[in-house]
């Protein structure tokens, strides 16, 4: 039996991870203790986890015509995704993606991804067969939203699954979004901006979710203060939902463990498991990223079964 195929509509950069000990003042330097460049981006970082889980991946996302474009889509295909849909814009630079990671954990980015590096809606539809085609498409709200509904509604209107990650930078797309999406995942932030409560009131935030999976969707994944709340209206499974609290871990760097949800949760989801079950499972993915730092998934099984084993009773 062949295994279930995604897509995912999203950002591909380089990424360069410095490891520093403390923040430099103004005029002055610190030293790197260490650094990490890998093939990233929210795209590439969820084709590569689902690649990992078992899921065959194509990616669609643009990168420049330069030297490191080159570099960033040879790591790719020896990661096992898909990039003959990935557009190579003439006379762009890939994007880049700068962190800043202290030892408590704490980043700042420096990003340059220009207008160039995003796609547009005429870069989805040269993609509508595979999209089409595919089990899942998973729509990165982060890219333009023109392009990221043409995405969504092509997916939809073919019966596949269609996981949305992030928020729309327009409250007037959420309509439209949401009636496309089977999934919806935000993080903290984009959770207060899908609902409007606060992230420390359950009780609001479930009401406001059911608003939201009255609009289309089956299943909601939002970042809380308290860990990952799961809330799904479910045909098979019926209506339900679960918070996951965050395990007790140290935290080396938080960054890709959205990315690393999202793709489990996918996998998840694509094999048939119960709400329930896929949310530990995503939520085990999110713990095992963010033991080491950058954003580039490893999510071995060896790593999964550590990071899951404390959620089991959640």
């Amino acid at each position: 039996m062949s295994s279930p195929r995604a897509v995912v509509i999203g950002q591909l950069a380089r990424d360069l991870v410095l490891e520093i000990d403390h923040w430099p003042e103004v005029g002055q330097a610190a030293d790197v203790r260490g650094r990490r460049e890998m093939l990233g981006g929210k795209g590439a970082n969820q084709a590569v986890a689902l690649v990992q889980l078992g899921v065959t991946v194509a990616l669609v996302a643009v990168a420049g015509d330069d030297d490191i474009g080159d570099h960033l889509l040879a790591q790719a295909t020896r990661d096992g995704v898909d990039v003959t849909q990935v557009v190579r814009r003439p006379d762009t630079s890939t994007g880049l993606i700068v962190e800043a990671l202290d030892g408590a954990g704490r980043w700042r980015y420096l990003q340059h991804l220009p207008d160039e590096v995003l796609l547009t809606a005429a870069d989805v539809e040269a993609s509508a067969e595979l999209l089409c085609a595919a089990d899942a498409v998973l729509v990165q709200l982060q890219q333009p939203p023109v392009a990221a509904l043409t995405a969504a509604r092509l997916a939809h209107d073919a019966g596949r699954l269609v996981v949305l990650d992030g928020a729309p930078a327009n409250d007037s797309d959420g309509p439209a979004l949401l009636a496309a999406a089977d999934v919806v995942r935000g993080d903290a932030h984009e959770a207060r901006l899908w609902t409007a409560a606060p992230t420390d009131d359950i009780d609001r935030l479930l009401t406001a979710a059911g608003d939201i999976l009255a609009a289309g969707p089956r299943l909601l994944a939002f970042g809380v203060d308290a860990g990952n709340l799961f809330v799904w209206r479910d045909q098979q499974w019926g209506d339900g939902h679960l918070l996951v609290p965050l395990a007790d871990q140290k935290v080396v760097d938080t960054t890709g463990a959205g990315d690393a949800l999202v793709a489990a949760l996918t996998a998840a989801l694509l094999r048939g498991d119960p709400p329930p079950v896929a949310a530990r499972y995503a939520v085990a993915a999110a713990g095992a990223t963010v033991r080491y730092p950058g954003g580039r998934p490893n999510l071995t099984a060896d790593a999964l079964r550590a990071a899951r084993a404390p959620l089991l009773g959640a």
